[in-house]
């Protein structure tokens, strides 16, 4: 009873970091500039169809995210911390997500529990936190494909209001298919169909209101794409669902997914939805437990029929992972944000098990696997404090970053913590140790840890120097580094190279220009050729937040900022 009493109280501080100081750091070089700058360009030329970035068509994603952007900064005003309104709430819907799954997946008696569970297990989530305070596009289509999700099982789990709940499923189709198009409804009909035809039912589908489906959705789709169409024609619609849909999975177009075989998702899994990722395996056992009794039991009546529907809404579940999972370990480009639709699903999955050992048998967790997969959750703590530490605090850190030795402290006492609760069939307090230290360890990376990122990133103090020298006729010019958010900051074009042969071109034709590319770019590639043309105006330290680059303990190259206008970079010196 007591930590069913803490868990909302645990939620609440777990919620609060994805909507504390969400204009406190500036925009992420990655994906984010895209959803900052486009919606700004469409209000600023009035032209909501046709998207821009860059002063430059971007019809590589279909629109809503876009306008929903623009709504907000309507509203509150343009800024990168409006545009992580809508993704803030992005997250919490997705958490909301979690909750109703796991309340639907679960019998009657441990629905609340179970509740809680989830929502909270994902609200801990470190990757969560991170994707829903910058990456919009992601963020949204998880959430309208969760919401699919969500409103399929509760049509199942309470067929007395399948018709409206169905028909918000739709609706969610269409918003998602606006969001980026057919995945939106591949993925789930896949998974609709395999869980019917698993249950022998496919007949059933007759009862899916599919009529009424498809003209919702192309209620919510034909507008956009008919006017893209009556402006621009066929090709940006070809491209899109072409290019970025079908080359994609089938050749891996525009990804760098070298070397990622067909079983590269599997850690993605664990890493995505962690800590409750760690619970899958006693949640499979105690699935299987429950098909072989409910096979074997010959009673009817209420509490036989809603056991049935929660049981069946879980196998869903299972089904849902799978079909996700499977379609993307078999494409050609993988991306781990592909499988991201899964973790709503994960953490209520979990969240039934959970709520089962403790209320039912919470002295058999070694039985179920709970007590093992616990265990290497308070691993996993210790591993990541450990590494926190060692990486990012101290002298033998190469990128220093505040509040990374509190993190790690406190990650690693949590895990030793919970290793020894788990050890003694404490199901419940060693996991809300785990989750405490996720949710305080989400409150220092907000509050400080983030903060330190702004000296890795270089873009905003480049473009305050651009915004000083640069005159109106100059070129603002990007070799080999990926800097979108200058167009944002500088409110102008700018252009974007990955060969030096264009970059050479410039050059020799003597038009003014600034020009930002590694140092080890210049020193090897453009310097010998500029013949002392060019001139050093300032330097930033970058910093690329993947794994691979924090583990290898070497400094990525300076961004150099030169001009071929020496005399005004004198003045500026």
């Amino acid at each position: 009873m007591r930590s069913r009493a803490a868990l909302p109280l645990l939620l609440f501080l777990a919620i609060c970091p994805y909507l504390i100081d969400l204009d406190g750091s500036s925009i992420w070089d990655a994906n984010e500039a895209f959803y900052v700058e486009t919606p700004r360009e469409m209000m600023e030329r009035g032209d909501y169809i046709n998207p821009t970035f860059n002063y430059e068509p971007r019809v590589n994603k279909p629109v809503l995210s876009y306008w929903i952007v623009a709504g907000f900064y309507q509203v509150f005003g343009v800024s990168p911390g409006v545009q992580r309104i809508p993704i803030a709430i992005g997250g919490l819907v997705l958490i909301a997500a979690a909750f109703v799954l796991a309340r639907a997946a679960a019998p009657v008696p441990l629905a609340s529990a179970a509740g809680w569970w989830a929502a909270l297990g994902l609200a801990v989530s470190p990757r969560l936190l991170m994707f829903a305070r910058r990456i919009f596009i992601d963020i949204y289509i998880t959430m309208f494909m969760a919401l699919t999700l969500t409103f399929f099982a509760l049509a199942e789990r309470y067929p007395a209001r399948r018709r409206l709940f169905l028909l918000l499923m739709y609706a969610c189709v269409g918003l998602g298919v606006l969001t980026k198009g057919p995945v939106a409804v591949v993925l789930p009909g896949m998974a609709f169909a395999v869980y019917l035809v698993a249950h022998r039912e496919l007949r059933r589908i007759r009862e899916m209101l599919l009529p009424a489906g498809v003209l919702i959705v192309a209620a919510i789709v034909t507008p956009w794409y008919a006017a893209l169409y009556q402006q621009a024609g066929w090709e940006p619609i070809k491209s899109f669902l072409v290019g970025e849909n079908v080359a994609r999975y089938v050749e891996g177009a525009g990804v760098n997914a070298d070397h990622r075989g067909v079983f590269w998702y599997l850690p993605v899994v664990f890493s995505d939805s962690f800590p409750w990722s760690f619970l899958l395996v006693p949640a499979a056992v105690m699935w299987l437990r429950d098909r072989v009794s409910r096979d074997g039991r010959q009673t009817a009546g209420a509490g036989r029929a809603a056991a049935d529907a929660a049981f069946r809404v879980r196998s869903l579940l299972w089904i849902w992972i799978a079909v996700i999972v499977g379609f993307f370990s078999l494409s050609a480009g993988k991306q781990d944000l592909y499988i991201f639709p899964i973790v709503p699903a994960v953490a209520a999955l979990a969240a039934v098990a959970i709520a089962r050992v403790i209320s039912v048998a919470p002295h058999a967790a070694g039985r179920t696997g709970m007590r093992p997969a616990i265990v290497g959750i308070g691993v996993v703590l210790l591993i990541i404090g450990a590494a926190f530490f060692a990486l990012f605090h101290g002298p033998y850190a190469v990128y220093v970053l505040e509040g990374s030795a509190t993190i790690g402290v406190v990650a690693v006492a949590a895990g030793a913590v919970t290793i020894l609760l788990a050890a003694r069939d404490r199901v419940a307090p060693a996991l809300l140790v785990a989750a405490a230290a996720l949710a305080a360890s989400s409150w220092v990376f907000v509050i400080r840890v983030l903060p330190s990122f702004e000296a890795y990133k270089p873009a905003p103090a480049l473009a305050a120097t651009l915004q000083r020298v640069a005159q109106p006729g100059d070129l603002i010019v990007t070799y080999n580094v990926a800097l979108p958010s200058l167009v944002y900051y500088l409110r102008r074009h700018t252009e974007v190279f990955y060969d030096h042969e264009p970059v050479l071109a410039l050059l020799q034709s003597g038009k003014p220009l600034y020009l930002m590319l590694t140092s080890d770019d210049y020193e090897q590639l453009i310097k010998p050729a500029a013949g002392g043309r060019l001139c050093q105006v300032g330097s930033q330290p970058t910093f690329d937040v993947k794994l691979r680059n924090v583990l290898s303990r070497v400094r990525l190259p300076e961004i150099l900022l030169v001009t071929n206008k020496c005399q005004s970079a004198l003045k500026i010196r």
